[in-house]
């Protein structure tokens, strides 16, 4: 299991933060700046780990953009390199209001 503390060291050196060409675009897309990813990542808690996802595990983390919004982080960790995979804003759509569970399909 990932441990956030882990992802929040190697978060602080930017030489070891890889932005996936997937999230480049979607961070591109929803207008999230990697300041925001790293400030969710460096205040946030892990709230679904995927311990099965290749090449590394991964995990969602709820967290906080620079300018205080809900912010989704999905990255993964060899435990020298973070892999940022996406980013995003949850919705109540999907999440209920603490955006940490999701709904569930009607």
């Amino acid at each position: 299991m990932l441990q956030i503390e882990t992802l929040r060291k190697i978060a602080e050196d930017n030489d070891h933060v890889i932005l996936t060409q997937h999230s480049a675009v979607r961070l591109l897309e929803r207008q999230i700046r990697y300041e925001d990813v790293i400030a969710a990542i460096s205040g946030g808690e892990i709230i679904e780990q995927y311990p099965d996802d290749y090449p590394h595990p991964s995990c969602l983390i709820l967290g906080f953009s620079v300018s205080g919004k809900y912010l989704h982080v999905v990255c993964g960790t060899d435990g020298e390199y973070l892999w940022i995979i996406t980013a995003y804003y949850p919705s109540t759509d999907k999440w209920e209001n603490d955006y940490k569970t999701r709904r569930k399909k009607a």
